[in-house]
């Protein structure tokens, strides 16, 4: 039975990534940190009793910034495999929380390596790295791209990148990139944009909450299924030689867009007013089902400076031409299917009655290993 560790396991990817290694075999191993509240939420599924027979996934307390620690459990573990996902991974975060971000996202990438490096173990090292590192880049952006970060978590993810390269090449460390551009799912947090915006879409129809607070409208990115990007994580892995690897679609589109789409799919269509700061989303018409939960005319969509980043990123698009052929790998769910997806998930969450054709996407697109949707 191969190991594997996986630091961020209860994050979005951590535990989409924790499943698909559980339906491949592995024993899972998930580095949190301690908490005086449980926030093992997305993983609470597959994580049982450890002292029940049978059980595959083993949760260790730790900190990407206690390397002692990081060394201890790389050498008592001997991990087959290590994702390395763990991160302070929100942008607009980073810029109020710079120098917490450099040392867990970049300096605990080090702090893993030169644990893997300590303790001897042939360890195969996934990094997980960002689009958010092209930053200003000319699109589409690729493997040959040159980085131009714009954040301190985009700078602090380029460090990560390098040093993996470095430990590769410096002690033969079975080390690899997946730059990932944004991917998105119910299991998205909260405060990041997509979910936020299905999320204050299903709080509103239900009651909860009367508008949804917006940033830049008009950012372009290219959005995926998170559970297709785990499957490229394990790839990556698998292969039989290190390497490095954009992860994308190559379809773009605005904030804007991704959130017309997902009004539309409830049944609400606005209008836009005003300009600037003074932007605001108006109900134009809304599905006769939605009719006593909200109504024309209301204001549902405002601006709000606080959601700017100071140095933003206008355009991301992922040229994945490598990763296609190199393996074998296409994404298979589109934008659309997408929002429908998070959108019947947190209208079920809202105790609203989901539109409903997001469930059969997923049994349409074939996720075998997916063992809890939301």
């Amino acid at each position: 039975m191969k190991k594997a560790v996986v630091t961020g396991i209860t994050g979005q990817d951590g535990s989409y990534l924790a499943e698909l290694l559980l339906a491949k075999g592995y024993e899972v191993h998930g580095l949190i940190r301690r908490s005086s509240t449980f926030n093992t939420g997305r993983i609470d599924h597959i994580y049982k009793d450890p002292h029940l027979p049978g059980t595959k996934v083993f949760l260790h307390y730790g900190d990407l910034a206690d390397s002692s620690q990081l060394v201890n459990l790389i050498y008592n573990i001997r991990p087959d495999e290590i994702y390395h996902l763990g991160a302070q991974s929100h942008v607009r975060v980073s810029f109020d929380m710079p120098e917490y971000t450099g040392d867990v996202t970049a300096l605990g990438t080090t702090r893993l390596l030169e644990a893997v490096r300590r303790s001897g173990i042939k360890s195969k090292f996934y990094q997980a790295s960002s689009s958010e590192m092209f930053g200003a880049a000319t699109p589409p952006q690729n493997e040959q791209t040159a980085f131009y970060p714009r954040s301190p978590y985009a700078a602090a993810k380029v460090y990560a990148y390098w040093i993996a390269i470095n430990y590769r090449e410096a002690y033969n460390i079975f080390a690899c990139n997946g730059i990932l551009f944004n991917h998105e799912s119910p299991r998205r947090g909260e405060t990041f944009v997509t979910r936020k915006i299905t999320r204050g879409i299903a709080n509103i129809l239900a009651g909860r909450q009367s508008k949804l607070y917006m940033g830049n409208l008009d950012s372009i990115r290219d959005w995926g299924f998170a559970p297709e990007y785990v499957e490229c994580q394990w790839l990556i892995l698998q292969q039989d030689k290190a390497d490095d690897y954009v992860i994308g679609t190559g379809k773009i589109h605005t904030v804007r867009e991704f959130l017309k789409l997902a009004l539309n799919y409830t049944g609400i269509e606005i209008e836009w007013k005003g300009k600037g700061l003074e932007e605001k989303g108006i109900v134009r018409s809304v599905d006769k089902n939605r009719a006593e939960q909200i109504k024309p005319g209301a204001v549902i969509i405002e601006i709000d400076a606080r959601y700017f980043r100071p140095t933003e990123v206008d355009f991301l698009q992922a040229d994945f031409t490598k990763a296609k052929t190199g393996l074998g790998w296409t994404p298979k769910v589109t934008l659309e299917e997408l929002v429908m997806i998070m959108l019947d998930a947190d209208m079920s969450s809202a105790g609203v009655n989901p539109v409903g054709r997001g469930s059969n996407i997923l049994k349409e697109k074939d996720f075998p290993w997916l063992l809890k949707q939301a």
